[in-house]
């Protein structure tokens, strides 16, 4: 495999690992190269995000290597993060989230499976506004993430804890899901109004 072939697969891996991130041994035994071989292709790809104008960079903590944002740049990502926070939850976000509520910790093919539909996006808003997280993976094939709401979920919907939720039956879960969006929409509403 070509320097810049290897280069690219680097950063998808360093892409897809996330906040886990990936260690020397980890990227030697995927990519079946030496200690040197990954030094080299870790700083052409530090050097390729420092001088190109890019967005990214690498950041290496304890031995672990990290596809981050350059901190230059904070005061852009706290504006979209400011204009994301004001804006309403989509319908999709909002069937995702209940679905997550009820059914946590859960991967994202399975809330597919109930929705019908990807939920990549509704996913990405709701971990961009806090409401769910990461918890753990897994222990199945590929080792996918599992998710479940956060101490802000309760917080944003004024909720002391998941027992507040309405009951689920699992013989009617589309007219649960639909109990639940109204639930939220009337609690986020409420809670703008109060902001206010």
């Amino acid at each position: 495999m070509e320097l810049n072939e290897m280069k690219g697969v680097l950063e998808g891996l360093l892409f897809v690992s996330g906040d886990e991130g990936l260690s020397n041994k980890q990227i030697k035994n995927i990519l079946d190269i030496d200690e040197d071989a990954i030094k080299l292709l870790i700083n052409e790809l530090k050097y390729d995000y420092e001088h190109g104008q890019r967005g990214l960079s690498i950041l290496e903590v304890r031995g672990i290597h990290y596809l981050t944002t350059k901190p230059d740049h904070a005061a852009y990502y706290e504006k979209m993060q400011q204009s994301n926070v004001s804006s309403r939850l989509s319908q999709a976000s909002l069937e995702t989230l209940a679905i997550i509520a009820y059914k946590q910790p859960i991967t994202k093919v399975e809330m597919e499976e109930i929705r019908g539909v990807k939920c990549d996006g509704p996913v990405q808003t709701l971990m961009s506004r806090y409401l769910i997280e990461e918890a753990g993976r897994k222990d199945t094939s590929g080792r996918p993430i599992l998710y479940q709401t956060t101490r802000e979920f309760l917080t944003f919907f004024g909720l002391t804890s998941l027992d507040d939720l309405p009951p689920l039956t699992e013989e009617d879960l589309d007219e649960a899901l639909l109990e639940s969006d109204l639930f939220f929409n009337e609690l986020a509403e409420e809670n703008e109004k109060a902001a206010q």
